[in-house]
């Protein structure tokens, strides 16, 4: 078949992308990448809460012109920015993944479209609107709560484990608020987050 698209799979885990190619390989609609001719779509499954699954999603945006999937178990609301800013033109559940769900999405987004579960669609059109507010009235982006309050324990002196007791969170979830923080505004380390902070009056 003369339009069967090109896809490349990418996965933080081998058995996840063996299971993608496995379900993709039988279509007669998809070619599966051999170095032959550039993807024109990538599917990515990752956890981008991890930082080594947001840095695996951060280089298949960068590494070349193709058109982004993401196959995710969750997303929290900076996650859901964070993958959008990585350019992900499609989302899925890993959940509902199906052979004819997953191939009709990767035929709309290389297309050019997009495509998002409704419940997704309705948080990143939240999303948005506050993030439209907040852009013409202090010119940064939403920060949550939460991340206020870790930003001023560091700025304290407090270490991950501290931080994580003081406020009742897994030391696994202080450090993806963290990551999610200096990562959305182009910081380089923690220091340069709480001087970011400091410097916009936010802690």
């Amino acid at each position: 078949m003369t339009d069967r698209i090109t896809i490349q799979v990418c996965a933080d885990d081998p058995i996840s992308e063996a299971g993608v190619i496995s379900l993709l390989r039988p279509r007669p609609e998809i070619r599966l990448y051999d170095g032959a001719d550039d993807p024109a779509v990538t599917v990515v499954t990752a956890d981008i809460s991890d930082p080594a699954g947001y840095q695996l999603l951060r280089t298949a945006q960068h590494s070349g012109s193709s058109r982004l999937v993401l196959l995710v178990s969750r997303l929290l609301d900076h996650q859901l920015s964070l993958a959008a800013e990585c350019g992900a033109a499609g989302i899925m559940w890993r959940a509902s993944v199906d052979s004819d769900r997953l191939v009709r999405m990767i035929q709309t987004v290389a297309t050019g479209d997009g495509h998002l579960p409704p419940d997704l669609q309705t948080r990143l059109l939240h999303l948005l609107g506050q993030l439209h507010g907040i852009e013409h009235g202090l010119g940064i982006r939403r920060v949550a709560e939460r991340e206020i309050d870790v930003l001023r324990l560091v700025a304290e002196g407090y270490d991950t484990p501290e931080i994580a007791l003081k406020l009742s969170f897994s030391e696994r979830t202080i450090k993806n608020v963290l990551h999610a923080f200096i990562t959305r505004h182009h910081l380089r380390n923690r220091s340069h987050a709480v001087a970011f902070a400091l410097r916009k009056g936010l802690i």
